[in-house]
């Protein structure tokens, strides 16, 4: 823990919560500043609870990207969904993501009526104000009142940054005094093993079709280090890709390996930019049938 925990110095953990796909891991990563959490215009993204850590001179936000709260349909989803509800325990600042470029329906009312029963202070975030036109962002503003009583409504883009500066703000005069969690220049506490398997898995999800995004599972684990033909300095990971069907095994692979070549180079080159140092990915794609709704497969893979 840094020497800066004193009584001026003010701290906390934020719970950014919301259906899938309503743009919470892209505000997490714009306000950390860098790519702590992969992003997809496929919904339920993310899987697990990720933290992202902005620090000033005298301010700490520990932000907790949830997976979006969902009607699970396997084993996985309730899982999920449990981290996501455990978020909102363990928090002093709840940020409730809604979109401004669509209705506000069922899943929102029902996260909305989920924190109105903390007594945890919650900041509703309209996001995607730069693709809605100016009249739905008024009528969502006013629509939004009605889901419950919140300490503040903030309207922004997560994608271009428009009103993010804003909610850091509405977010900061909320926290309690307290210490600095994570030293200068963290930006997020995850290892670098599950750093690897989301970046893997995000150049997937990108580039397969169908049920395929949703069938893949990715882990990954460190090499032995060191040695004449492993220099030191290269961080060696091997990455294994879970599929479903052996139909889906051949798309992730491509033709004569082309489509997991691609998805490998993209994602080292991500993970080197991040962790600014050389990586090597040993990969491999395995069939588990039906992972995602087995309790054996899921605690494996750290679920």
């Amino acid at each position: 823990m840094s020497s800066k925990a004193s009584s001026s110095f003010r701290s906390g953990f934020i719970a950014v919560v919301g259906r899938p796909n309503v743009g919470k891991s892209t505000l997490v990563n714009k306000i950390v500043g860098e790519k702590v959490s992969i992003t997809s215009s496929r919904p339920q993204t993310t899987r697990s609870t990720i933290r992202g850590v902005l620090t000033s001179s005298d301010t700490q936000l520990v932000l907790l990207d949830t997976p979006g709260l969902h009607k699970p349909s396997t084993e996985l989803g309730k899982r999920t969904n449990q981290s996501a509800r455990a978020a909102l325990e363990e928090v002093d600042v709840i940020c409730f993501v809604v979109e401004a470029s669509d209705v506000i329906g069922s899943g929102d009312r029902f996260i909305a009526t989920m924190v109105q029963k903390t007594s945890t202070p919650c900041v509703l975030v309209l996001n995607k104000i730069d693709i809605a036109a100016r009249t739905e962002v008024v009528d969502h503003l006013a629509t939004s009142a009605g889901l419950g009583d919140f300490a503040a409504y903030v309207p922004c883009s997560a994608l271009t940054g428009d009103g993010v500066d804003v909610l850091v703000e509405q977010l900061l005069v909320r926290l309690p005094e307290g210490p600095q969690y994570y030293p200068d220049g963290v930006n997020t506490d995850q290892a670098e093993t599950f750093l690897a398997a989301e970046l893997v898995r995000e150049q997937l999800l990108e580039r397969t079709w169908q049920e395929v995004p949703h069938s893949i599972g990715v882990t990954a684990e460190e090499l032995d280090r060191g040695g004449v033909d492993h220099p030191a300095d290269v961080l060696r990971l091997r990455v294994t890709i879970r599929v479903e069907r052996d139909s889906q095994k051949g798309i992730v692979i491509g033709r004569g390996g082309a489509q997991l070549k691609e998805v490998v180079s993209a994602a080292r080159r991500n993970l080197e930019a991040l962790l600014g140092g050389r990586v090597y990915l040993e990969t491999r794609v395995v069939v588990e049938p039906d992972w995602q709704r087995r309790p054996g497969a899921l605690d494996r893979m750290g679920f």
